[in-house]
């Protein structure tokens, strides 16, 4: 009795380490798929990702390799300004426009209520244009502008067109 005792045990022993040598393989087989799946998904999320960055800043002054050609006058002798270094100039020179009391005169809008229209977002399309997003806390408008850089550095801004979103 004792025998056939030791020989379930040990068969019973043998089918449970079978098992369990079974069901971990399979799960290490299983974990692997899920990783690469995972990995395929995300690598496919960025580079979706990335063109969609791509097309949204295909109009932007950093990408437009013409446009930051204008600024380059080494050749007829005249200086090189930079890109880099214009961007957040000009952006700074708009948004300074948005102390004045009576608001930003480059949103085109005159003062509607007790609130001034100032300038909230700016995008430097290329050498000329700028698109800038304001609001006067209740109304939001767009406005398309022309920038000037002239041989002293000095920025000018012309107003275009503009647009004011109704309530």
């Amino acid at each position: 009795m004792r025998k056939s005792l030791m020989l379930y045990l040990l068969i019973l022993a043998v089918l449970m380490n079978l098992f369990t040598y079974a069901f971990y393989s399979q799960e290490v087989k299983f974990e692997q798929n899920r990783y690469e799946k995972t990995t395929k998904k995300l690598r496919d999320s960025i580079n979706l990702v990335t063109t969609k960055l791509a097309d949204a800043d295909y109009f932007s002054l950093e990408h437009n390799e013409n446009a930051q050609n204008y600024f380059d006058n080494s050749a007829s002798g005249g200086k090189v300004i930079l890109f880099e270094k214009l961007i957040p100039v000009v952006t700074e020179k708009l948004l300074d426009f948005n102390t004045n009391p009576k608001g930003n005169p480059y949103t085109g809008q005159d003062q509607i209520g007790p609130n001034k229209f100032i300038i909230n977002k700016v995008k430097i399309l290329n050498h000329r244009w700028i698109i800038a997003d304001y609001s006067n806390g209740e109304l939001w408008g767009e406005v398309l502008l022309k920038y000037f850089v002239d041989n002293d550095d000095n920025i000018t801004f012309e107003v275009n067109q503009t647009w004011l979103y109704q309530k």
